[in-house]
């Protein structure tokens, strides 16, 4: 089973995403922090993380920063689900090896799912 981890702060968003992975057969977890979701990434081993950039203790930049630190998170593949445009993305987020990047309001859920299949070769 294919495993992702949620790093989201609201939690109707990361629930409204659990049921639609879940519903085409992932494994989730979630984590509503930066830093909760650095600890998930390193213990739930996750193929995939979607991560969100504004979110309390460690915002998504810091927490992907502290990810690629570490041997277990360099090569994960993260996808970037966030509110803010690309113009408005904190510079260097692309540097740190992001798959892609998704504003929240552009894409439906069932076409998020979709470009993680896609980023996983599904």
């Amino acid at each position: 089973m294919t495993k992702i981890a949620i790093v989201e702060d609201d939690p109707v968003i990361s629930q409204m995403y659990r049921m639609k992975f879940e519903a085409d057969g992932f494994d989730v977890q979630l984590a509503n922090d930066g830093k909760k979701g650095v600890a998930l990434v390193e213990h739930f081993a996750p193929d995939i993380v979607l991560l969100d950039i504004q979110m309390p203790e460690m915002n998504g930049q810091e927490a992907l920063t502290a990810i690629r630190k570490q041997p277990w998170g360099k090569d994960i593949p993260v996808i970037i689900l966030t509110n803010l445009g690309e113009e408005e993305a904190p510079k260097g987020i692309r540097s740190l090896g992001i798959h892609s990047y998704i504003v929240k309001a552009e894409l439906t859920p069932r076409q998020v799912v979709q470009r993680v299949k896609d980023a996983l070769g599904q």
